[in-house]
């Protein structure tokens, strides 16, 4: 129990991370590329690290134990593929001018809000439902992952976390220079967080009864396939188009060298 409280916690703080974007988009009057191309660098660095180096790894070996070397492998491979399957397929179905990953820069929308509220009130709340199917796979990512092992999923959660900032800027901005009020935009972009772990609740309530090696084997390896999409497809397009490639790939490098040192220090 203490373990599904402490996954469950660790989920909610990565998800509440949204609403640190929005107040970032309420007193902040221009978007400081430099620091979120490092940062959204930085969180791919630790997903595709943590992904690849020890996820995938230990799904294998839950998988082989279970099912023997041969079956285990393939199936840890294909459960890897189908994690990036359904994170691309939710990806593919929101249309790209709501697509979460189309962030947005504070001083970019605050030129247009006089003539565009009602397109950017729209934008906005689109937004936010596109965060809120988003980030159901992510809660789920985080939560099986504090449930297999506390100390690999605490760099995941600041991972996601770092990554939930510019989407709580995307949501709250448009609706905050649309209607001028400042809580309806924080609840927006608060309960497009709250998705996370809301789909940690719904996967575990459906999953519980039949955890064994076989499903947190394929969990894991779902996760593993779900953060290298999002990595590689999101944050690191995301913080190119800010235009400080080189500054996201030092990010990049960065957090894998910190989920590495992390990593050994807790063998």
């Amino acid at each position: 129990m203490n373990s599904v409280f402490t996954a469950f916690l660790l989920t909610l703080i990565a998800g509440l991370a949204t609403g640190i974007g929005s107040f970032i988009a309420f007193f902040a009057k221009k978007t400081n590329t430099r620091f979120l191309c490092l940062s959204l660098g930085f969180s791919a660095g630790v997903m595709i690290y943590v992904s690849m180096i020890e996820i995938f790894q230990q799904a294998n070996k839950s998988l082989v134990i279970a099912l023997g070397e041969k079956i285990g492998s393939i199936v840890n491979v294909i459960a890897f593929f189908c994690g990036i399957f359904i994170i691309a397929i939710i990806d593919k179905l929101v249309p790209s001018e709501e697509n979460p990953h189309e962030i947005k820069k504070i001083e970019d929308i605050n030129e247009d809000k006089i003539n565009k509220n009602k397109s950017l009130l729209r934008t906005g709340v689109f937004t936010a439902i596109a965060i809120t199917i988003h980030n159901f796979p992510e809660g789920l990512a985080t939560f099986v992952s504090a449930l297999n092992d506390v100390s690999l999923a605490i760099p995941i959660t600041i991972a996601i976390a770092i990554h939930n900032i510019p989407e709580g800027i995307s949501v709250s901005v448009p609706i905050y220079y649309a209607t001028g009020d400042k809580k309806k935009a924080f609840l927006y972009s608060f309960l497009s967080g709250m998705s996370e772990p809301i789909g940690a609740i719904i996967g575990y309530t459906l999953l519980r009864n039949i955890i064994n090696d076989v499903t947190l084997g394929i969990l894991l390896s779902s996760v593993a396939g779900i953060m290298v999409f999002i990595s590689l497809d999101e944050l690191l397009p995301t913080a190119r188009k800010y235009g400080e490639h080189h500054i996201s790939i030092y990010g990049l490098i960065a957090g894998m060298a910190v989920m590495a040192i992390s990593l050994i220090m807790f063998i």
